[in-house]
């Protein structure tokens, strides 16, 4: 029986040649010692991964950059390792791609420890359940779905609902306010996106303690499925070597998805529900398990989720909530209403709202507020019916509260001044129970709702009106 060790030296050695092409997809034959599964292949400048072994003697390998140039009888040479990324501090304020190549025009990272992106999860008896909660700044967010310390926290959402702002949003927010390491993971966004973030993030004075990673939509499908791991694993190396907590924020993981979805159809393998490939639970959750926390500090992850076509029911979308603490649903009617962020408050969830960690306060006024806005949503088919006029006083006061409510969980953001020309407010989680508090306990207002529309703190309602 050949060991370990001696397969690695022999596969090191191994050349091959190209038996076939079909689109990102390779067969190269090794007439020696075959590279292992998740092995890295050169194929001059290009580089492989090989996924399956097709026989004896031939591996099934996804290209992982365009094949032009490549043609059958090329030479291949086995590099007898996978994947590896630089880690550590050296990495801290640079924009990288999947094999942690600098793509900012900075020089090349000068460290010597890298590690390789297939790892597995840490053991159950490593993990620790944390308990605390995350302070945002985002009024919606803190009140109504917390995010959990060391948690995964999942913003759902169809195109064009606000995602990708809302994460640029707690980017600001969080970073500045976090004390530990930043790592913002790119799979398959625009490269637009990337430039303003890199930008924005070297205006607002973090970048320098804060990691890019980006495998951009026009890249191979190999790269888009790969990057999120590539990310966790520099993640990875400053909870577990460096004791930080680390603040991962994914932006987007359907598309992770989505490119696991190309990989498995140009390897041959038969689609499952929806087109899906057979094996998106296993993908996802080597993915997923991996985010966590540790004795030695916490990995805190914001993945932005698309949802195609606003079907909650898709498999995608089923599968990502199952491994999620939070859950933030952003809806396409308050987006069409200007209420933004558009956070669906009855459609959202948290396993930090229960009285033993946020608080009996908070929990308290978090079930008033969708109590609240519940008994509205009842009432608006009603009032476009009959009108306000055939409700009872009660009805009424409810609808004065909901609407309050609704306009003051809106919020300028810093992530949109450009855009709105109005200047961004981070809001703490008392000012954000105070003014709900202050809302919920009236019956009669004076002023106008309008009043408490993007604003921050309840005090700038009064001073406006």
């Amino acid at each position: 029986m050949t060991r370990r060790g001696d397969a690695t030296l022999s596969s090191q050695r191994a050349t091959g040649t190209v038996t076939r092409i079909r689109g990102d997809v390779v067969d190269v034959r090794f007439p020696g010692a075959v590279p292992r599964i998740q092995d890295m292949l050169h194929a001059g400048a290009l580089r492989l991964e090989v996924a399956s072994l097709l026989n004896q003697d031939t591996v099934r390998c996804i290209a992982l950059a365009p094949v032009r140039g490549l043609g059958l009888g090329g030479e291949v040479t086995a590099s007898g390792a996978p994947i590896e990324v630089p880690v550590g501090e050296a990495v801290l304020g640079r924009m990288l791609n999947l094999f942690g190549e600098p793509i900012d025009g900075g020089p090349a990272l000068q460290t010597g420890q890298r590690r390789p992106i297939h790892r597995p999860p840490p053991p159950l008896e490593e993990r620790v359940v944390r308990g605390a909660v995350l302070e945002t700044g985002i009024k919606a967010l803190d009140l109504l779905s917390p995010i959990e310390r060391g948690g995964k926290t999942g913003l759902f959402g169809g195109a064009g609902v606000g995602k990708t702002v809302l994460i640029n949003e707690l980017i600001h927010n969080t970073v500045s306010h976090h004390h530990g390491v930043s790592l913002f993971c790119g799979i398959g966004e625009r490269s637009r996106e990337a430039e303003e973030l890199y930008r924005e993030m070297a205006e607002a004075g973090v970048r320098d303690q804060t990691v890019m990673l980006f495998g951009q939509m026009n890249e191979a499908p190999g790269v888009r499925f790969l990057v999120g791991k590539a990310a966790l694993t520099m993640a990875e190396y400053f909870r577990d070597e460096l004791r930080q907590d680390v603040l991962l924020l994914m932006d987007n993981v359907f598309r992770f998805v989505q490119a696991g979805a190309e990989v498995s159809g140009l390897l041959g393998r038969m689609p499952s529900r929806v087109g899906y490939q057979p094996t998106l639970a296993t993908e996802l959750a080597s993915l997923q398990e991996r985010i966590t926390s540790t004795r030695n500090g916490a990995i805190t992850s914001v993945q932005a989720v698309y949802v195609p076509a606003d079907d909650f029911t898709d498999p995608a979308a089923v599968h990502i909530f199952s491994h999620l603490s939070a859950s933030v649903v952003l809806s396409r009617k308050r987006a069409s209403e200007g209420l933004y962020p558009a956070v669906d408050p009855l459609a959202s969830s948290s396993v930090m709202l229960t009285p033993a960690v946020v608080g009996q306060r908070h929990y308290d006024i978090a079930r008033a507020v969708r109590r609240t806005l519940a008994e509205y949503e009842e009432l608006r088919d009603i009032i476009a019916m009959l009108g306000m006029e055939e409700l009872s006083a009660a009805d009424r006061a409810v609808v004065a509260r909901a609407r309050r409510l609704e306009r003051f969980l809106t919020q300028p953001f810093h992530a949109a001044e450009s855009f709105s020309a109005t200047p961004g407010h981070r809001v703490s989680i008392e000012q954000t129970l105070a003014g709900c508090e202050a809302i919920l306990d009236r019956s009669h207002f004076d002023d106008s709702e309008m009043d408490y529309y993007m604003i921050g703190a309840l005090p700038l309602v009064r001073s406006a009106a």
